[in-house]
């Protein structure tokens, strides 16, 4: 079940992989302007209609860029995501290099900002680095520490757009689940990204978010599927990371388990960890990052592999995953 938003219903309908803007805006490492904009184009070749960005990745870089490739497609035929919460602003002193993880310069600071006036400049802002006319949805960015600023600026006033028809949808996107939970259940919410909390590793959300975003008709785009590296590869690293740091050897110790049962089941981890979220049927979508032309193809391919039946019941039967989402029970721990 999704609300009734056109929007969301779009997404639900036909745009279930979405590609994520992180990786062309230099997160971790630099591409050039034409190898991301082969990665939107090899995207768009495969049937990607959804593109999500936001002013943070790569300091504006990854909307730019996106844009440059987008503003050339027929604006009905795709759905676009940004974010707000981080105006972008001269630095006073600027340094070499970007601290946040993009390979950029630092020419340029993020501001935070959840106010409704910073809602307006950030769209604004984003219009003309994306080259676009519009934003279909708009994303409150990582509000953690800004609930009462969010709820106070940026919700009543992407509620205003909404309703005037300036956007089609609105959300908020976190690596946490349980603040998302927050904004299902106090305000009139269309969809929620949530990152990283609901994988063949962590299905933290199952418990109180995502039973709530069913009954009130909240869409979920669940990206970081891959828990930021440990189940992107067929066999995982012992240097393989979970949640941005070093995994702990009880986690690499159930990837690599799962790694083996998939190659037994004929598939691969990757594979498992992108079908594992779009076996539920609260998940609208989900959103892949996406860097070069070839990755881009690759994510199609894992997007469009069949996941053999037995792997789940498997995975469940061994304590591997707490449930198989599309059981609808309720998972027996986190």
């Amino acid at each position: 079940m999704v609300k009734h938003n056109s929007t969301v219903e779009r997404i639900a309908g036909g745009m279930r992989l979405g590609f994520g803007g992180a990786p062309v805006g230099n997160l971790y490492r630099a591409v050039d302007d034409a190898t991301a904009h082969a990665a939107v184009e090899a995207a768009w070749e495969h049937g990607i209609r959804y593109f999500d960005t936001a002013p943070h990745y790569g300091l504006g870089l990854s909307e730019r860029r996106m844009g440059e490739v987008l503003a050339a497609k027929p604006r009905e035929e795709f759905v676009l995501s940004t974010k707000v919460g981080r105006l972008l602003r001269p630095a006073e002193v600027p340094r070499p290099q970007d601290e946040e993880g993009f390979a950029v310069p630092g020419d340029v600071v993020r501001v935070r900002d959840y106010s409704g006036d910073g809602v307006r400049r950030s769209l604004e802002e984003s219009l003309t680095r994306l080259g676009l006319d519009r934003i279909d949805v708009v994303f409150i960015h990582d509000p953690d520490e800004y609930w009462q600023e969010a709820i106070a600026g940026a919700v009543p006033e992407l509620e205003r757009m909404r309703s005037e028809g300036i956007i089609g949808a609105w959300g908020a996107g976190m690596n946490q689940w349980q603040m998302l939970h927050r904004f299902v259940m106090e305000t009139d919410i269309d969809l929620v990204m949530l990152a990283g909390r609901y994988t063949l590793l962590d299905q933290g959300a199952r418990g109180d978010l995502i039973p709530a975003a069913e009954a009130r008709g909240v869409g979920i785009i669940d990206v970081g599927v891959f828990n930021s590296g440990i189940l992107a590869s067929a066999s995982p690293d012992p240097a393989a990371t979970f949640d941005y740091a070093p995994a702990e050897a009880e986690v690499l110790a159930r990837a690599r388990a799962l790694a083996l049962l998939a190659e037994e089941h004929g598939t691969t981890l990757p594979a498992a960890a992108v079908a594992f979220p779009l076996r539920d049927p609260a998940i609208t979508a989900i959103a892949l990052g996406m860097r070069t032309a070839e990755q881009a193809v690759e994510d199609a391919d894992l997007f469009a592999a069949v996941v053999p039946e037995g792997f789940w019941a498997e995975a469940v039967e061994r304590g591997l995953l707490a449930v198989d989402p599309a059981s609808g029970e309720t998972p027996r721990s986190s």
